[in-house]
Parts: structure tokens; sequence; C-alpha cells
């Protein structure tokens, strides 16, 4: 009896979110959450990553891009995952290859950067795929940013007391989740 009443509200705020959003990605993802609960399956919880503040403000992590780790600070000023030279190479980026055409400013004032798409991106248990970045010639930064590319991806992102905290989505299918591309 609970358990029908419990898809009987799943329903309900499945329709609501319909009416009130119509955003077609949200109503797919409710679709799939009823869908499996009517079959018994349950939501894996959505995987959660906090980041202590450093001494300096900054919330500084170590990533794994392209299963390369590599540290990287969080940058909610930065439209996009942005990698220093160093880096790009160190993960086996193909950086001869690169054309630097897009217009940047950074901290350290002009530069151009060039644009690609990184395989996988992971922080902790997030993981995203097809994430796009930028990568800035040789010395012209120290640190690699971890921008809106990014970010935009997660359900939510804060901070509270000096954590940040990155929220994912819910693992419907029960496995993890994987990057916006095309085949999701």
């Amino acid at each position: 009896m609970s358990r029908i009443l419990l898809v009987l509200l799943m329903l309900v705020a499945t329709a609501g979110a319909v009416v009130a959003y119509g955003d077609p990605e949200q109503i797919v993802r409710a679709s799939h959450q009823v869908s499996h609960m009517l079959r018994g399956n349950f939501v894996a919880p959505a995987p959660a990553v906090q980041i202590p503040r450093g001494q300096g403000g900054e919330f500084a992590l170590r990533a794994k891009i392209n299963g390369v780790s590599a540290p990287m600070v969080i940058d909610t000023g930065a439209t996009s995952v942005v990698l220093t030279w160093e880096t790009a190479k160190a993960i086996g980026l193909p950086i001869d290859m690169l054309e630097y055409n897009v217009d940047l400013e950074t901290a350290g004032g002009h530069t151009k950067a060039a644009r690609l798409t990184l395989d996988r991106l992971a922080v902790g248990r997030l993981v995203e795929k097809s994430i796009p970045a930028l990568v800035v010639p040789r010395g012209q930064m120290k640190t690699n940013l971890l921008g809106m590319s990014f970010l935009d991806r997660l359900e939510s992102w804060g901070v509270r007391a000096d954590k940040l905290m990155l929220n994912g989505y819910p693992d419907v299918l029960g496995r993890h989740r994987r990057g916006r591309t095309a085949s999701n």
C-alpha cells in the first residue's frame, strides 16, 4: 500500500514538474525514475563532493582529466574549464595540433587559448564526459581552472560555511552518471 502511495506521489510530482518547467531533459529523467520505481528499482543516491576552502580563500582540488590527476581551482567566473599548456601536455592532449584562436582574459591579462573537448573529467565521484575546455599557451597561467563548462552539468553547487558543495544528479539506472552527450 505504501509503495502505491509513493508511486502516485512520484507521478503527481512528475506531472507538476512537467507543467512548471517543461524542460525535456528533466521530464525524461523523472520518467525514468518513475518507471524504475514501478519495477522495484530505486534511485541510487546522488554523488556529492565537498571541497574545503584553502588558506587563500580558494577552493583547490585534484581532478582526473582523461584518467590523469591534475590540480585545479574552482573558478565560477571562468566560462570554461581552462588548462595550462603543461597540464595539457602531461595528460596527453594533442598540443602540437592546437590552434590558439580564442581571446581570453585572465587574472594576468589578455591571452589566446585553444578549444578542445576533454573525454572525461572527474572530481571525486562526480564524472562528466565530453567537457568543453580551453588550453592556454605555455607559461601563460600557473593554475588549471574548473569553470562553468563543468559546474553547469551538476545538479547544484554552492558554498556552505567554508566548504564548496558539488552535487551531481541521482543515478537512476544504477550506474555512474554519464556526461551529457548526444547518446544520452
